[in-house]
């Protein structure tokens, strides 16, 4: 990949041709099942699977879903394959984004659009400076797990829905966002173009960064943190993310950094964090995308963040 141009170009229109979809985790597989409904859709994984997935609702009512999908490998080795996809959603763990993307350009024009679907704040900056077309962020508090194999468990769970921000980090493709957020919205998932998706993004990290981290290293779900045990580590999480946030120039939210978190804490008792569900399964978190960026901030500024230096040495053990 070279660097992309920073003029503005005509963006290639992603209402004809299919999506391809990279990542069949929770997310992917979500965004996959929910698009495929009414628009042709293309879902990458690392394995072979049965072309359908096993969807249940947040009402608990179970579907299966016609899906079409390939290994992302087979898919990047095929050069004689159909014309390349309207736009590619990246659904990958952000330590993979990277490199699935290096995987599959060879066969995607060099205008494709991107949405990324990444927690944290690590692959979008990397790969919006690098990918030639235009790069769609997403902030999304859409709520999917993939629950444990047995007879009768789906493929995935959407736990709750949630709403889906769309924008670019230097808010040069709102009309590419419209675009893909109404598209979005056409196959259920509420999405909403923004010019703020930076903004967003840092806010999202901040939660991230404290509910991932401590839900996975003691093993709890995201409402435990709500307890009295775990309230003075919250709370001085929150006030160092605060410090950095304000010396980053990342504009508040209106409730303020505690209540925006606590309020996830709430709105989420009953889910386990992605960080928690990789560490269960014994994969690797994502530590360093959610916590890492807030890190090196913090040495920038010069700012002292004892709590989240602990959690940064937790996680990276």
């Amino acid at each position: 990949m070279t660097s992309r141009s920073r003029e503005t170009r005509t963006m290639p229109s992603t209402d004809d041709g299919s999506w391809l979809i990279v990542g069949a985790g929770a997310l992917g597989q979500l965004f996959a099942a929910s698009l495929a409904r009414r628009f042709p859709v293309v879902l990458l994984g690392r394995q072979a699977a049965q072309p359908r997935i096993h969807l249940r609702g947040p009402d608990g009512e179970a579907s299966r879903i016609a899906v079409a999908r390939q290994p992302t490998t087979a898919w990047a080795a095929d050069r004689t394959g159909t014309a390349a996809p309207a736009l590619v959603v990246l659904a990958t763990k952000s330590h993979d984004a990277m490199a699935a993307l290096n995987a599959l350009a060879p066969r995607l024009a060099p205008a494709t659009p991107l949405l990324l679907l990444q927690n944290g704040f690590r692959a979008q900056p990397a790969i919006s400076e690098r990918w030639t077309g235009p790069v769609l962020c997403a902030s999304t508090t859409e709520a999917a797990y993939r629950p444990p194999p047995g007879p009768h468990s789906p493929d995935v769970v959407h736990a709750a829905t949630g709403t889906t921000w769309i924008g670019d980090l230097d808010d040069r493709h709102f009309a590419l966002a419209t675009s893909v957020a109404h598209r979005l919205g056409q196959a259920g998932i509420a999405a909403t173009p923004c010019r703020d998706i930076r903004c967003r993004l840092w806010h999202k990290l901040a939660v991230n960064a404290v509910i991932n981290p401590l839900t996975a290293y003691h093993r709890v779900p995201n409402g435990a943190l709500a307890r009295p045990a775990f309230r003075p580590r919250v709370t001085a999480l929150v006030t160092e993310i605060e410090r950095i946030m304000q010396a980053e120039g990342v504009s508040p939210p209106s409730q303020g950094w505690q209540a925006l978190v606590d309020g996830v804490i709430q709105a989420t008792s009953s889910n386990h964090s992605s960080m928690l569900q990789d560490v269960l399964a014994n994969r690797p978190t994502e530590h360093d995308a959610i916590l890492g960026p807030l890190v090196e901030a913090s040495l920038r500024h010069r700012l002292d963040t004892p709590e989240l230096q602990a959690l940064w040495r937790a996680a990276s053990e």
